[in-house]
C-alpha cells in the first residue's frame, strides 16, 4: 500500500549532519517504495539546496561517496519538492528563477507556510529532520 509522506526539513544540516543525512536517506527510500513524497527544504534545511553544502555534506561518508547526490538525484526524479523562497534568500542569499541552486527551478515550488500547511494535512506520515 503507497502511502502519501511529508518530509520537512528545518535543522540546520551543518550542525547535525549525520541526522540530515538519516532524513534524506528515509526520502529517497520512500520513493523508491513506491510512495507518493512531497520534501520541503526551511529555515537552515536549504542548505541542502545549495551545491557546495552538498558536496561538504558528502566527505561524511568518505572521500570517494556519492551517496548525498544519489539521494538528491532520487529525490529530483521522484519527489515533490518544495522550498521556502525567505529561507533560501535568508540563509543562501538566492532568489527564486536566478538557477542558483542544486535543484532547477523549474522542478521546485517556492512557498512558504501556507505549502507547508498543505503538505502537511494532505499527508498520512510526517517526518521531520
Amino acid at each position: 500500500m503507497s502511502n502519501s509522506i511529508f518530509v520537512k526539513f528545518v535543522s540546520d544540516p551543518a550542525l547535525d549532519r549525520m541526522k540530515s543525512i538519516v532524513g534524506l536517506a528515509c526520502a529517497a527510500q520512500a520513493v523508491n517504495d513506491g510512495h507518493k513524497v512531497s520534501v520541503f527544504f526551511a529555515a537552515a534545511g536549504v542548505r541542502f539546496l545549495d551545491a557546495a553544502f552538498l558536496l561538504d555534506l558528502e566527505t561524511e561518508m568518505g572521500p570517494e561517496s556519492t551517496m548525498i547526490h544519489g539521494f538528491m538525484d532520487t529525490l529530483l526524479g521522484g519527489a515533490d519538492l518544495h522550498c521556502s523562497f525567505g529561507s533560501v534568500k535568508a540563509v543562501l542569499g538566492h532568489e527564486e528563477g536566478d538557477g542558483a541552486l542544486y535543484v532547477p527551478d523549474d522542478n521546485i515550488a517556492w512557498s512558504g507556510p501556507p505549502g507547508v500547511i498543505a503538505l502537511s494535512t494532505a499527508s498520512n506520515v510526517q517526518l521531520v529532520y
